[in-house]
């Protein structure tokens, strides 16, 4: 199940998100009932959680807060169920950046709402061979939903 609050005050394609957030789900074989919420924030509340959870100034363009701690499951494994976690995006802050990943600022938000679910899932950056996992299957993910879509 995946609930989505837009309180950032801008136009978003609120369904779209939905729909991908659906489709990755549905691609790394986490359970249909798994729980994820979607939240959407104005660049003043992003500034806000940015200083309080990762102690860092101005704002960010996506946090992430595991719940349950899911992991995508093997092949020989059932795929799990309860409570992913939060995705936080700020949508002005996705649009501002698009241009330099040479995307629009949908296909930002889209790549981001992916980075914030693999955050969720147990991927991280910090390490070399770390981010190359990571973005690499964000990528994949994305390019697959692309795919679906043409």
């Amino acid at each position: 199940m995946i609930e989505l609050n837009n309180e950032s005050g801008v136009e978003v394609d609120t369904k779209r998100l939905i729909q991908l957030a659906t489709f990755a789900l549905d691609l790394l074989r986490i359970h249909p009932e798994a729980e994820l919420s979607v939240l959407l924030v104005d660049v003043d509340t992003m500034t806000a959680y940015h200083r309080k959870f990762m102690d860092e100034p101005g704002p960010t363009d996506v946090l992430s807060f595991p719940m349950d701690e899911l992991r995508a499951p093997d092949p020989d494994e059932e795929p799990p169920l309860g409570l992913l976690g939060d995705i936080v995006l700020c949508p002005t802050v996705t649009a501002a950046q698009a241009a330099e990943g040479g995307r629009t600022p949908e296909e930002e938000a889209d790549y981001l709402l992916i980075h914030g679910l693999l955050h969720l899932l147990g991927h991280d950056h910090a390490e070399p061979g770390e981010k190359k996992v990571m973005f690499d299957l964000n990528d994949k993910i994305i390019a697959a939903w692309t795919a679906s879509r043409a």
